[in-house]
């Protein structure tokens, strides 16, 4: 053991060295670098997605693989090698497939990323598809031969153990995909013989058993509904399988990392899953699992079938003598403590939001490089109304985004919300953990959904020891709500509660960030053309395919209100828009790419968004010229830049949008407000490419222009974003509108605002109470927040505490009237 010990330290020492380097260059004439992305270094296949699996740095370089969807028997993907200097190797060994596993072998001195075996040289060598099929999406170490063999895992519960020196396999058990293949890459997860769930994920050992995650359903069901059962957490001792818990799980890994547990007879083993409800944690030491829920900053990544999810990740992204792990999920980074057991759960803190979609990071030259998928040809399921019959962009393709180490605390407020129950049975002990440390502010939901009064006591686990001490006592009357604000002084890593008897319940936290929002615009978007503009340049945009590479702009000018064509340009890697004589390409952006319209309803009181499910929504008003913007077609409304997720801009707002597989508009975030005349945006090499801009804009790192000065781009990462300014707006439901007695508004969004304020009115000759509900979560019951007596004649303001936090809001009133409830969020 001390000399297996000895060996990782060297081998994590010699690694680590690589990481010192020299630091990323600024922008060069030769190589273009924007908001930390190398446009050159984008990866392209020929599949329907092209996401990045693994990144690894060895042997003086940096090594990617990448993935098409469903490919367990190769595909056009390759194996990159990355030079210090950025400049990229396609790698001649490349089978491609769709591969996400990667794990370096000390005894041997080998990483094994994907397909290939890559020794201390850089040599590669390859596990062919013929002799190993499957969908790799994990490697661990050997349970009774860690020297001389490797585990690999498949999405399809294909299990091998590999020697590490002639690279010969021997099956375990058979991959899915050999008697089951998958018809198309939209159909449903073939169904598992050996486990629950489908579209398997994680892979790791210790403890005296290999850990295998799935995150996924088979079936028509797991294609549209996002709460039913799904995935699972299994464990194998080398003879028999034992499915630990039937949820969706994803990563699955401990304090070693890449190289295994130092010490597998007593290092804990952690994984990441989530449910409808929250995020899962578990960790599995002394025989057992211990598990734990987190809160969720997005729901991008929901979805009963795993597609959404990709790879989320620990990684020790520190340095061999101080160990520093980053978690990613649902779109949260996060600070994982290395020391984390049943017996010491102190230190997970919520560090900063995102947008991107990240397959796997790693600290390289002192920054952290994370694989992204970025543009997917086929988009899968996410279609909707809102988009129009808008076209995927030609080809996938996705990149490598280069940050400073501090980058995962700058990004967006790390405002989040979970539930321990979503109207279930509370049984009388003790819920999982949830928690409760890391954030400003903190605010509880109790609805009472059982027919006799019950008391809830919550209770803090202080140190993260176990030790538990109770807090507060909340009685519920039978269907009645509570709204619970903690104070600073109630401190816990974790909180719990116990119902004093068995019922119906939901509860249900959020937590707010208010540190991280920016009031002003960065200067990155100066040159974009601001809302009051009527002439600037502007332009339809598609990510080119047939191997082209380029993103082809069909460019224009905006004049009074109508825009104008003035010829077809094409973006290439090294960021030249050049003027191209191609009328076949610029009609089909013209006829394929048109912004949609009457996608969405502006009316005087906000904007209505009528989904694809029939369900009705409200959104703020912004400034009232978006609204001649927006019906005049002269900005587009929704798309895909992020591989199955779209991004939102509507009356002067950015939204992320999850897709309606993972509920759609009912978990819409804001992600920044602005003022700014945007008029396309697209995905192109790991980019955010917007149109839309003063005619007079300067060429600089993130604006491009052509020679002849009729054409231009903005171009940075859809993360840039969290710079533009935080959510703003106002409106509501009603404007002096006809309310019926106890009738509900429709749903109107309150959720990661940051000051809220409301002012309620009535026209009746009497007092009126208005009912104010909240929904936390998007798809959980309404609750009872407050009720308001507005006096005849008057109106009544009321500012929401900075602790209130949910995600919708509605309002009814106790007679028929005429009643306006609007909201103002600054």
């Amino acid at each position: 053991m001390k000399k297996e010990r000895k060996v990782i330290s060297a081998i994590l020492a010699a690694a680590m060295a690589v990481t010192s380097l020299n630091p990323l260059q600024a922008q060069t004439a030769k190589q273009p670098f924007i908001s930390g992305v190398y446009p050159g270094l984008a990866m392209y296949n020929n599949e329907g997605e092209c996401g990045t699996g693994a990144v690894v740095p060895w042997a003086g370089r940096l090594w990617v693989v990448t993935y098409g969807p469903h490919l367990p028997f190769g595909s056009s993907d390759k194996l990159y090698e990355i030079t210090p200097d950025h400049k990229q190797i396609v790698r001649e060994e490349s089978i491609g497939g769709t591969p996400a596993n990667r794990m370096i072998h000390p005894e041997s001195n080998q990483l094994f990323i994907g397909p290939y075996a890559i020794d201390a040289k850089g040599k590669v060598r390859v596990l062919p598809w013929e002799t190993m099929p499957g969908r790799h999406t994990g490697n661990a170490r050997h349970l009774t031969d860690p020297a001389g063999k490797i585990y690999y895992g498949t999405m399809e519960e294909g299990f091998y153990d590999v020697d590490v020196k002639t690279l010969k396999p021997t099956m375990l058990y058979e991959d899915g995909n050999v008697a089951n293949k998958k018809k198309t890459d939209s159909s449903p997860n073939p169904a598992g013989l050996l486990l629950p769930g489908a579209h398997g994920k994680g892979l790791y050992s210790g403890l005296g058993v290999m850990v295998f995650s799935n995150n996924g359903e088979s079936g028509p069901k797991a294609l549209t509904q996002f709460d039913i059962e799904s995935g699972s957490l299994s464990e194998w001792d080398g003879k028999n399988w034992k499915v630990v818990r039937r949820n969706q799980f994803v990563e699955v890994t401990g304090p070693g990392g890449i190289y295994g547990n130092k010490n597998p007879a007593t290092d804990p083993i952690w994984a990441t899953g989530w449910d409808h409800r929250s995020v899962l944690l578990g960790v599995r030491d002394n025989s057992n699992w211990t598990f734990y829920r987190l809160p969720k900053a997005s729901h991008t990544y929901d979805g009963a079938h795993g597609w959404n999810t990709e790879w989320p990740r620990i990684r020790d992204v520190g340095t061999a003598a101080k160990p520093e792990y980053l978690m990613t999920m649902h779109g949260m980074f996060w600070h994982f403590p290395g020391t984390f057991t049943s017996k010491n759960t102190a230190g997970i803190r919520p560090r900063s939001a995102y947008l991107k979609v990240i397959g796997d990071f790693a600290r390289w030259q002192d920054q952290i490089v994370f694989g992204c998928d970025d543009s997917a040809q086929k988009e899968f399921l996410n279609k909707r109304k809102a988009k129009g019959d808008i076209e995927g962009p030609g080809q996938s393709n996705s990149n490598l985004w280069f940050t400073p180490l501090a980058k995962p605390d700058q990004l967006g407020p790390n405002t989040a919300e979970g539930a321990i129950w979503i109207s279930e049975n509370t049984g009388t002990k003790p819920s999982e953990p949830f928690l409760f440390a890391g954030w400003q502010h903190r605010m509880g939901w109790v609805l009472n959904e059982g027919t006799t009064a019950v008391s809830f006591k919550f209770e803090t686990d202080k140190n993260g020891t176990n030790q538990w001490t109770t807090i507060k006592t909340v009685n519920a009357e039978p269907g009645k709500a509570v709204s619970i604000v903690f104070d600073a002084a109630e401190k816990g890593e974790w909180v719990r509660v116990t119902s004093s008897q068995s019922t119906i319940a939901t509860i249900h936290f959020s937590y707010t960030d208010t540190g991280r929002f920016t009031k002003a615009a960065d200067p990155m978007f100066n040159g974009i053309a601001a809302l009051s503009s009527t002439d600037y340049s502007a332009g339809l945009m598609y990510g080119l395919g047939d191997n082209r590479r380029g993103l082809g702009l069909l460019a224009g000018k905006v004049s009074n209100g109508k825009f104008s064509e003035s010829g077809y340009y094409e973006l290439n890697a090294a960021m030249q828009l050049e003027k191209k004589n191609d009328t076949k390409t610029a009609s089909f952006i013209r006829e394929k790419f048109a912004i949609p319209t009457n996608v969405v309803t502006i009316d005087e009181s906000s904007v209505l968004i009528v989904d694809d499910l029939k369900r009705r929504w409200r959104l703020p008003l912004g400034n009232a010229a978006f609204t001649g913007k927006t019906n005049e077609n002269l900005l587009r409304v929704a798309r895909e830049v992020a591989t199955e997720r779209d991004l939102m801009n509507v009356h002067g707002t950015f939204y992320e949008l999850p897709a309606e597989n993972a509920d759609g508009f009912a978990k819409i975030r804001p992600v920044s407000s602005h003022q700014m005349g945007v008029y396309d945006f697209a995905s192109y090499r790991g980019l955010l490419v917007m149109t839309g801009l003063n005619s007079d804009a300067k060429a600089g790192e993130h604006i491009i222009k052509s020679a002849d000065g009729k054409a231009s781009v903005w171009a940075g990462t859809i993360d840039d974003l969290w710079k533009l300014g935080k959510p703003v707006g106002q409106g509501g439901p009603w404007k002096d509108s006809q309310v019926k007695k106890d009738v509900a508004s429709d749903p109107y969004l309150i959720g990661f605002y940051d000051k809220k304020k409301l002012k309620l009115s009535h026209d009746l000759k009497q007092p009126v109470t208005f009912r104010i509900e909240a929904e936390p979560v998007g798809h959980g019951p309404w609750m009872t927040y407050k009720e308001i007596v507005v006096p005849a004649g008057k109106t009544v303001d009321y500012v929401f505490p900075d602790s209130f936090q949910s995600r919708w809001i509605r309002f009814a009133a106790n007679q028929d009237c005429k009643a306006t409830s609007w909201l103002i969020y600054e």
